[in-house]
């Protein structure tokens, strides 16, 4: 029978009992996580949490009856350095029990016990809490809201035509402008044969003109050249 019986006893007397849970808390503090059965880490929680209350105030009593449970140096010295920091702004839940399913040969649920506060890949997937927005439904019979609505409807009818307009002007300039070089560059093109036609055509006709100028009086020297040299001879 289990009268009187308010707590899980583990199968063990009190001073194993008491012995086991305070390894088990000094393991805890240490290694931040711990891989037990179900049953221990849920008592655990009781005998550990308390521990984790009474690190936040730092002074020689807290220490003293934290030892007392504890009754390891290191794991003291740990929870107030190290793990009281961490736990500062947390009002308590320190520890968290995962399931990791049964232990083969017995069939016990086993699971891990860690501290919150450690596991940082937990705390990188939690997201902020959005921001709540209530909306208000108006009712039928408020004729002083429907012109604010129609106001306000109107004015951002007449923004988004606006706004819907002045790309089109601006496309507009732009068509006429690319248009407008296009059309001086063709004139320019079909202009410049015309007007360089004829003066190549000119210099090709002064050219042989003004060879023949040249030969002719190269001519007259040539029989001056002969009349001069016939009186010596004789």
């Amino acid at each position: 029978m289990r009268h009187g019986k308010k707590f899980n006893h583990l199968g063990r007397i009190p001073s194993h009992r008491k012995a086991m849970l305070s390894n088990m808390a000094s393991s805890l503090i240490m290694e931040k996580r711990i891989s037990t059965t179900v049953a221990k880490a849920k008592a655990l929680r009781k005998y550990v949490e308390p521990l984790l209350t009474k690190s936040k105030t730092d002074d020689t009593n807290s220490r003293r009856v934290v030892f007392s449970y504890l009754q390891d140096k290191d794991s003291v010295s740990e929870l107030f350095n190290e793990v009281a920091e961490k736990i500062a702004d947390r009002p308590g839940g320190y520890t968290r029990i995962l399931k990791t399913g049964n232990r083969l040969g017995d069939n016990a649920d086993m699971c891990i016990i860690e501290l919150v506060d450690y596991n940082e890949a937990l705390l990188a997937e939690a997201k902020p809490a959005k921001a709540k927005t209530r909306r208000s439904r108006r009712g039928k019979g408020g004729s002083s809201d429907k012109p604010k609505a129609t106001e306000t409807t109107t004015a951002a009818v007449e923004e988004a035509v606006v706004v819907e307009e002045a790309p089109a002007e601006t496309t507009e300039d732009v068509a006429t402008e690319e248009a407008a070089p296009e059309a001086a560059v063709e004139e320019v093109v079909e202009e410049t044969p015309k007007t360089e036609a004829p003066e190549a055509e000119a210099k090709t006709e002064e050219a042989p003109e003004a060879s023949a100028d040249e030969a002719a009086p190269e001519e007259g020297e040539a029989d001056a050249a002969d009349d001069a040299e016939e009186p010596k001879k004789e």
